[in-house]
């Protein structure tokens, strides 16, 4: 289990008076447009619609510290919530957190409008979002304006000022979970849209908690509205764990319109992930489930064949070293830049997603540029079925026969055949999850030994 190591200089803290709110972020570590830095100072300016983005930010720190589903027979551990990540792409501030259990993921977007102006650097940072914090931004009101500081200059602390440490175990599932998301995200496309006041309605009929197992639901039109039906039509959105959107339930009566999002190529009847973007003044929260309360994003597998790609971790190198904390990464931009087909600029992008070095972003259509704090060494160690397919290729467990393939695996020979759309297994781990969690560790092998 990775630890991530939080050192702050002093707690975050929110000073209100009469006219408004003073909002410092503590920083932990990570980098800026200068490289690593262990106390990031990104932005001091004013954030507009100070009570809206305080509920914002208590959004996103309420996924952070839940853990939305806990397999039978288990004891959620009682650990300290992992901090959310702050990034600065210049123009906007990005908040992202991600639930204990890997089901949820949550994005603030503070837009250009929301910013009196452009950040002091751009960069990556955690942000310590306490207790005392938390119970003063729920006391932010309308009409008060907020003065935001991510980080502060260290050169005004004291020599001897204490440092404030915490170790946080992280989970491989949550480091995961953050790289199978926005594979999740860039392969999909907004299917419903509905207007504030059919956005309040349908999300405050959503049923309350019923258990993991219950049956998915999907969100389909209902004249201008949304509603919940086990029968999905063409434009349905999966709603996996219904009561898990309900974390937008705070920010409706900020809301301007509701979209769903649902996966280009899903299998209708069977749960997807989903993403919901809820537009707010100068603003968007980004909610993605994963198809199934119980099922994380974690075990997806959406980037196995990036990261099995022989050219994926050069050409990750040669694009990572031209990002810039892009709002926006054009493909076509750095395919030009790097001689590269657009095509490996999108694997190499999967690669760096799978590492957290860029995240996706459904409403512009394309990828961002942000850093979180993975070990790049540790990366491919933390997909077992990758590391199996090498040990099977490697080992000439992968025979050609015809115009299949048979690959051993311990005493069991398995068959892969080609179909028009990729390869198909016989083995147990594919009838039961078809190609919807990624490929099977046999596909792997046979993609690897056919790559030579």
């Amino acid at each position: 289990m990775a630890e991530q190591v939080y050192r702050y200089l002093e707690p975050s803290a929110l000073t209100l008076d009469d006219g408004g709110a003073d909002l410092t972020l503590a920083t932990s570590g990570g980098r800026d447009q200068a490289g690593a830095v262990e106390h990031p100072h990104i932005f001091d300016g004013f954030l507009g619609h100070a009570e809206q983005m305080a509920t914002a930010l208590l959004v996103v720190a309420r996924v952070a510290r839940t853990r939305f589903y806990v397999p039978p027979g288990m004891l959620a551990a009682i650990l300290r919530a992992a901090d959310p990540v702050v990034t600065s792409n210049g123009d906007r501030l990005r908040f992202e957190s991600f639930s204990a259990c890997a089901g949820v993921y949550a994005r603030l977007d503070a837009l250009p409008g929301a910013l009196d102006g452009p950040a002091l650097s751009t960069g990556t940072t955690n942000v310590d979002v306490n207790p005392p914090l938390r119970e003063a931004l729920a006391r932010v009101g309308s009409g008060q304006s907020m003065h935001l500081a991510v980080g502060r200059d260290v050169t005004v602390t004291t020599a001897d000022a204490a440092v404030t440490e915490e170790k946080v175990p992280l989970p491989d599932r949550w480091l995961k979970g953050f790289a199978e998301v926005q594979i999740a995200g860039s392969g999909m496309a907004p299917v419903l849209e509905v207007g504030p006041a059919e956005a309040r309605r349908f999300l405050r009929s959503l049923p309350r908690p019923s258990g993991a197992r219950s049956a998915p639901l999907w969100a389909v039109p209902a004249g201008r509205g949304l509603r919940l039906t086990a029968s999905p039509g063409p434009d349905a959105v999966c709603v996996a764990g219904s009561e898990r959107l309900r974390v937008l339930e705070p920010l409706l009566r900020f809301a301007t319109s509701l979209r769903g999002y649902a996966p280009a190529e899903a299998d209708p009847g069977r749960p997807a992930a989903s993403l919901w973007e809820l537009t707010l003044d100068d603003a968007r929260m980004v909610v993605t489930l994963s198809p199934e309360v119980s099922r994380g994003f974690s075990g997806e597998g959406g980037v196995l064949r990036d990261l099995a790609d022989p050219h994926s971790a050069g050409d990750a190198d040669v694009v990572a070293a031209l990002l810039a904390y892009e709002a926006r990464i054009d493909v076509l931009a750095l395919a030009a830049a790097t001689g590269l087909a657009p095509e490996r600029v999108l694997r190499a992008l999967g690669r760096l997603g799978a590492a957290g070095r860029v995240g996706y972003d459904a409403a512009e259509g394309a990828y961002f540029h942000r850093e979180l704090p993975y070990d790049p060494e540790l990366l491919e160690a933390m997909h077992p079925r990758l590391v199996d397919a090498r040990a099977l290729a490697e080992s000439g467990a992968v025979i050609a026969d015809g115009d299949r393939f048979r690959v051993r695996s311990g005493d069991v020979v398995y068959v892969v055949r080609p179909t028009a759309t990729g390869y198909r297994c016989t083995c147990p781990w594919f009838g039961k999850h078809r190609d919807d969690r990624g490929p099977c560790k046999h596909v792997l092998a046979v993609e690897q030994a056919v790559r030579g």
